[in-house]
């Protein structure tokens, strides 16, 4: 049996960290991923997939996500249930990471007091399209 999954999107808003009674941290998060084709009206539709982590990495993505933040998520589906004040049986899904990489630097959210010293180009990237390219046949790999 399989139960993994790879996700990847933007949080919704910043990671909540809450410690349990025993001390262990845990974060929750949304992540909003989008769906891979469009509606009938031509919108592309979006999921919003509550992400939990525990532990180390939850103090990890608590200390650097941020609201915006493209994120990959790699963990597993998990249904976890209770019992409401009303006594009516309440079914959760989320997604339990156990890996979450930070696909971008603190600097591409655009912090004015950060310094941003990675080379930009503005220009057109097909500028010189259909231009000879000088290659050495040596470059070749065929």
């Amino acid at each position: 049996m399989l139960n993994r999954v790879i996700l990847i999107g933007r949080l919704t808003k910043d990671p909540e960290l809450r410690y349990t009674p025993n001390g262990i941290a845990t974060t929750t998060f949304t992540l909003a991923v989008d769906r891979p084709f469009t509606s009938q009206g031509g919108e592309r539709e979006t999921d919003f997939l509550p992400i939990v982590t525990w532990r180390q990495l939850a103090e990890t993505c608590a200390n650097y996500l941020k609201k915006g933040r493209l994120t990959a998520v790699e963990g597993r589906v998990q249904v976890r249930n209770y019992e409401n004040n009303e006594g009516k049986r309440v079914y959760v899904t989320e997604v339990v990471a156990d890996n979450v990489r930070f696909l971008e630097s603190n600097r591409s959210q655009g912090d004015p007091n950060e310094p941003d010293h990675r080379p930009r180009y503005d220009g057109d990237p097909f500028a010189d399209d259909g231009k000879p390219i000088d290659i050495d046949d040596d470059d070749l790999p065929f």
